[in-house]
């Protein structure tokens, strides 16, 4: 397998920049696709990014303070609002045009701060994916975090599009038996936005998470469902019930039934931020159920996070050796093709604007 392994940025898209909550009334330092970036809320709660540095000395930003109009910066006291047009500059009336910084368009929706880091001309809020289940606390309760990951951001699809790692990696909580997650029953879909990976195990063991949450017995059967949505995102759906039982009836009392979010937004080309959301839909009248899927999951994810910044750290060390396929890659190369197609029309629509 010729793996691209520094996945080079795909700029006309929507990242996440934040959740909601992490944006107050500070600036907030974030940087995406090597650009410093500082995000705020203006005087009406709206949220925004302005490139982290000002216009008059270069002084970041973030070391300044939120006020009314905007943002000022913390050196010389210059002002900026959300459009990063500089509109007060201390001791002087008139502001010359040439006086801003870059705006980066932002679009805050389903519990999520998206940010487009490319052509604002080519900004279509229509991409944005949907994800309703932060907006149904009744039905799917969840939790979330933000690691900070030093690899390069497509580690964390390829973690997530190839799950035979579960039952090595993960064997003390969500894994289970490793044999059958090698041996799962596999169906690889493209579609319009990326790939869609579906998963089923039946007759193994219950892991040790599955346990805690409903109660599991005896040997069970999984469905798993992992739509990778380019450029960074992965939407989980995962079922379990009783061996013998509808996978797909969510109605059943005795099911284990999750849905996650995942999003890695490029910080650098060996590091990312890892946005992930948790939600659960049994014992969902519980706030401790959610809680202790959280706590399981987290430690989990902590698990990748160690895997993936090793594996970075050697594969720094000959970028272009190739790696080596086995059968459980079919979605991870789907995933990998798809968005080398979309970064290929990208750099054809920048060659002609050029011309």
């Amino acid at each position: 397998m010729s793996a691209e392994t520094i996945a080079p940025f795909l700029r006309n898209a929507w990242y996440v920049a934040a959740w909601p909550e992490e944006i107050g009334g500070e600036p907030l330092a974030r940087t995406i696709m090597n650009q410093p970036i500082v995000l705020f809320r203006d005087a009406g709660g709206r949220a925004a990014a302005l490139e982290d540095r000002c216009c008059h000395r270069g002084a970041p930003l973030t070391h300044g303070s939120v006020v009314a109009e905007g943002i000022q910066c913390g050196y010389h006291g210059l002002v900026y609002d959300r459009a990063g047009r500089c509109v007060r500059i201390p001791g002087q009336e008139r502001i010359a045009g040439e006086a801003r910084v870059r705006s980066y368009p932002v679009v805050e929706r389903q519990q999520f701060v998206w940010i487009w880091m490319g052509d604002p001309a080519a900004t279509d809020e229509d991409a944005i994916l949907d994800f309703p289940y932060h907006d149904q606390p009744d039905r799917w309760p969840h939790r979330r975090a933000m690691f900070r990951i030093a690899a390069n951001y497509m580690m964390m699809m390829d973690n997530l599009m190839d799950l035979s790692h579960l039952g090595y990696l993960h064997a003390r909580t969500i894994g289970g038996s490793g044999l059958a997650h090698s041996t799962a029953e596999m169906t690889v879909e493209r579609r319009p936005t990326g790939v869609l990976l579906t998963r089923e195990m039946h007759g193994m063991p219950p892991p040790p998470t599955f346990v805690k949450a409903v109660g599991f017995e005896g040997p069970i059967d999984r469905r798993q469902e992992f739509e990778y949505v380019a450029p960074s995102a992965v939407l989980q759906w995962a079922s379990a019930v009783d061996t013998g039982k509808d996978l797909k009836d969510e109605s059943d009392p005795g099911g284990f039934r999750n849905r996650l979010f995942h999003g890695a937004t490029p910080e650098t080309e060996s590091s990312f931020h890892y946005f992930w959301s948790a939600a659960i839909g049994y014992r969902t009248d519980e706030p401790q159920a959610v809680d202790e899927f959280f706590q399981e999951v987290h430690a989990t994810f902590l698990e990748d996070k160690a895997i993936m910044e090793a594996q970075q750290a050697r594969i720094a060390l000959e970028p272009d050796r190739e790696l080596v396929a086995i059968r459980a890659d079919n979605a991870v190369v789907a995933a990998r093709r798809h968005l080398r197609r979309l970064l290929d029309e990208e750099g054809a629509v920048q060659s002609i604007a050029a011309e």
